[in-house]
């Protein structure tokens, strides 16, 4: 996927954060800012690292690769109501919004809404049961969130997680792969009000742990994310390893990864 590498500033509105104009056209060639042992790194704003004190991180696609039990709860949803199953490649685009919406772009947008409560309930209570199966870290998050818990002068770094999964079934992945040590908050899509792209989750890490914006950055794998980001101030940093990395094309974060083990080398100077 190219990276755009266009200027823009630092604070973004939400009715900025929607996609880029014909004002910041996307270039058609991309030069990597920074190659170092293979670890390609590529930035369209320099985050000041030293100075980050909040490392916020989305799940799904980001930490953990859960795409074969979303998508065979969401089949399994289909089966129920007598659809036909769709690829998983498919469901994963379908991630990132919650699960409500998920379940409703599997059944094509239904207008029943007392038939999507049904489907949804259908689905969560599946999904209760095989949220595990097959679930696992992404290689290299775990050692990748060791070497970012600390900074550069061995004051601790706080991690936090802010999910659109139920927070129940976030939090109890987080517990089974031994990641929830690492976090000091876990947040997911009914924590709130509202969901990502809506800043409050944000806001709220922001207010418990005692740091500005300036000081943050936030992890994730699509577009919510970025758009999160820019619409809470923060810095924005996207994975390509993950669920929909087509997105990021549309809502460019200033830090672009491929791999987990890049987030280490990142930090590490």
């Amino acid at each position: 996927h190219g990276f755009p590498t266009y200027g823009m500033t630092k604070a973004y509105c939400k009715s900025e954060a929607a996609r880029p104009t014909s004002a910041h056209p996307l270039p058609r060639r991309v030069t990597p800012s920074h190659v170092t042992n293979k670890v390609m790194i590529r930035f369209r704003r320099r985050p000041p690292l030293a100075e980050l004190r909040l490392l916020i991180f989305d799940l799904d696609g980001t930490l953990i690769d859960s795409r074969i039990d979303l998508a065979n709860s969401v089949n399994a949803m289909l089966r129920q109501y007598g659809r036909h199953e769709l690829p998983a490649d498919v469901i994963a685009t379908y991630v990132g919004d919650g699960a409500p919406t998920l379940v409703r772009r599997a059944l094509g947008d239904p207008e029943d809404e007392a038939f999507l409560r049904q489907a949804l309930a259908f689905f969560l209570a599946y999904y209760r049961e095989h949220k595990l199966d097959n679930t696992q870290l992404y290689a290299g998050v775990r050692e990748a969130l060791t070497a970012i818990s600390r900074n550069a002068d061995g004051l601790p770094r706080k991690l936090a997680i802010l999910s659109n999964k139920p927070v129940n079934p976030s939090r109890q992945i987080a517990q089974a792969l031994g990641l929830a040590d690492f976090f000091v908050q876990i947040y997911g899509g009914n924590s709130f009000s509202t969901k990502k792209p809506d800043p409050l989750g944000a806001q709220r890490l922001l207010d418990e742990n005692g740091c500005t914006a300036e000081q943050t950055l936030l992890i994730g794998d699509t577009d919510i994310d970025v758009l999160t980001a820019r619409n809470a101030g923060l810095w924005s940093c996207g994975v390509n390893y993950g669920f929909a990395p087509h997105t990021l094309e549309t809502a460019p974060p200033d830090i672009l990864l491929d791999h987990p083990s890049e987030l280490a080398q990142l930090f590490a100077g």
